[in-house]
């Protein structure tokens, strides 16, 4: 398996790589080493062997795990949730109430994926196992949740990308698990020293007002780090929260302009990628940088999310 080692972001804090859809540093699973062991997020079942084989590397096994926490029940976030379950006997699965009936069940969120994925769901998703309600744990606004006399996790209901979506304060760090609430951060840019966060509109439940208020909530706390589904940390954030509230802001307005022309996705889609080009151009990005396979994934489904939700105002 072309696993690069599990990164070390602190000394408690780890981020797996899980190759969702094959793409390095595309999705992470983050591993929060206190004494009650944590992953944020597990990618979809095909990233499963690669939490396996990342904690084995920190020296932990699956027996240790004790909370799963998703960021929200999005496939790409919470897809290998119940597969990772079955050979983890300690762990629970702490999911956000609205979302806790679509790991029960997870029927609806497979027909919406494969609306999207098309006859590529199977290899990117596949097998999607329900999780029992007597394993799951419900947090809401405000819920704690101990790891530690240290470490006490905070609960924000953080809607925006999805209805059913709560991030995940920890103090200990000063630090957010996000997961898609205030955007996507492409390693692959980062690593050449250029910043990039947009926001992510997927559909069905995008809304444009809740993530400016996610956006702004994050700002005001004064955090340190914002660690991201999509990929690893920053220690910028307020930077970052600036960026992508600012592309969030030219999203709308190209969406909207698409939507008076009464425009497919495709369209839009390419007209925030030439805006995106025109601001990598600065940095002399070249137009063949893998970045771009990724961003065109990102803005295919964005602008399906953004169309849908100016079409239901």
């Amino acid at each position: 398996m072309d696993n690069e080692k599990t990164m070390r972001l602190d000394e408690r804090i780890y981020l797996i790589d899980g190759y969702d859809m094959g793409l390095k540093h595309r999705t992470g699973t983050y591993v929060i080493d206190e004494e009650q062991l944590t992953l944020v997020d597990t990618g979809p079942s095909p990233s499963v062997p690669r939490i396996t084989a990342g904690l084995a590397e920190i020296g932990h096994t699956l027996d240790e795990v004790k909370y799963i926490i998703v960021t929200h029940v999005h496939l790409d976030h919470a897809g290998g949730a119940g597969f990772l379950l079955e050979d983890c006997p300690n762990a629970t699965v702490v999911v956000h109430e609205k979302g806790a009936r679509h790991l029960a069940d997870p029927s609806r969120l497979t027909a919406g994926a494969k609306m999207v994925y098309g006859e590529s769901f199977d290899r990117f998703f596949e097998p999607v196992v329900p999780i029992p309600e007597e394993r799951l744990l419900i947090k809401r606004e405000g819920d704690e949740l101990e790891l530690s006399p240290a470490c006490s996790l905070k609960f924000l209901d953080t809607p925006g990308h999805a209805n059913h979506h709560f991030s995940i304060y920890d103090p200990v760090s000063n630090g957010m698990f996000a997961g898609d609430t205030v955007g996507v951060r492409y390693e692959q840019l980062a690593k050449e020293g250029v910043a990039l966060f947009l926001p992510s509109t997927s559909p069905n439940q995008f809304n444009e007002q809740a993530m400016h208020r996610a956006i702004v909530r994050f700002s005001e706390m004064k955090l340190d780090r914002i660690y991201y589904g999509h990929f690893n940390q920053t220690k910028e954030p307020e930077l970052a929260l600036q960026q992508v509230a600012e592309w969030l802001d030219l999203f709308m307005e190209e969406g909207r302009k698409v939507a008076a022309e009464r425009g497919t996705a495709e369209l839009l889609a390419g007209r925030l990628e030439a805006h995106i080009r025109d601001y990598l151009d600065e940095f002399e990005i070249p137009h063949d940088h893998e970045v771009y396979d990724i961003i065109r994934l990102d803005l295919n489904v964005g602008s399906m999310g953004l169309l849908e939700a100016l079409n239901k105002q």
